[in-house]
Order: C-alpha cells, then sequence, then structure tokens
C-alpha cells in the first residue's frame, strides 16, 4: 500500500513578515555565523535558539580535520543551551547559513539528519514542539512548528529496548 506524507509549514515573503521574536531569533543566528570555524569547507553557519524563558544561546559550526570530529551549528546551539540551562525548555531555532564566497546561502538550509535527531529528543524530554525558522539569501522564510515536520520517521527510544530508554519514558 502507497501513502503519502504532508509536511505543513508557513513561509513568509521576507522578515518583515515574521513575528516579531521569530525575526530578533533569525538576525542573531546570521551574526552567529560569523563565530563560525570552517576552514575546510568554507560553508558557515550559525544557530540560535530561543529558550522557553525567553533566554538566548547561540552556536556556530565548528570543523575538524579530523572529519568528521567537527560539530554543526544547531547541535552546538542546542546541546549549549541544555548544559547551561537545564531544564528550560527549547521553544524556537533559527538557522542562517553563508557559502563559501562569504554570501549567504541562496536557499533555507535545513538542518541534518543528526542535527534533526538531536532536536527530536529535546521536543520529546520536554514535550513540546520547537518552532524551526529556516532562511536564504533570495528566497522565502520557511517555519516549521516542531521537528517532527522536518524527520516524520525518527528514530524511538522504544527500539533501543534499553534500561535507560524506559528511565526517560518515565520521566517525561
Amino acid at each position: 500500500m502507497r501513502k503519502a506524507i504532508t509536511i505543513d509549514y508557513e513561509e513568509y515573503d521576507d522578515e518583515r513578515a515574521l513575528p516579531a521574536e521569530d525575526a530578533a531569533l533569525l538576525q542573531q543566528a546570521r551574526r552567529c555565523v560569523a563565530n563560525a570555524y570552517a576552514p575546510y569547507s568554507g560553508f558557515r553557519v550559525g544557530a540560535a535558539v530561543r529558550l522557553a524563558n525567553g533566554d538566548t544561546v547561540c552556536g556556530s559550526n565548528q570543523e575538524n580535520a579530523a572529519f568528521p570530529s567537527g560539530l554543526c551549528a544547531e547541535r552546538v546551539a542546542v546541546f549549549a543551551a541544555g548544559a547551561n540551562h537545564p531544564g528550560v525548555p527549547i521553544a524556537a531555532l533559527a538557522v542562517a547559513a553563508q557559502s563559501a564566497d562569504g554570501q549567504a546561502a541562496d536557499y533555507p538550509i535545513s538542518p541534518c539528519g543528526a542535527c534533526r535527531e538531536s532536536l527530536m529528543e529535546y521536543e520529546r524530554r520536554y514535550g513540546q514542539p520547537i518552532r524551526v525558522i529556516l532562511q536564504g539569501a533570495r528566497h522565502k522564510i520557511v517555519v516549521f512548528e516542531g521537528i517532527e515536520r522536518l524527520l516524520p520517521f525518527q528514530f524511538e527510544a522504544d527500539g533501543i529496548g534499553a534500561e535507560g530508554a524506559e528511565k526517560v519514558k518515565k520521566e517525561r
């Protein structure tokens, strides 16, 4: 039996059409691009996370000559939020990128699979969706209400059958 998945998302023509707090978070993500360490690819990414308490945490991609030892901007921001603001849910994530020639990426850059899985863990942990805001230089802004929209068949902790997965499930 063939089935289809429909992905709901919001689309905005430009930053001025976004809710003010989303526009501010996107601006912060663009500022985070400057902190990227990307000497090998030249592809610089910044991510900004807005926490439920209103605090903002930034991250940028950090490459390493021993590829793939580096880390994406999204996970840097999310893990920094988890480490420095334990117990505070993530409300939103904005991502901005710059190509090797120093220009903003033309199309919205979406989180990689590993980042999506990490974001999904935080959604499950706190029981609330994370708003994801993505923008390229010449195209519309896209906003997803929750990581499930970007990762419909996510890895489930139940699948590992470990004692820790049961503990996490009970904590939710």
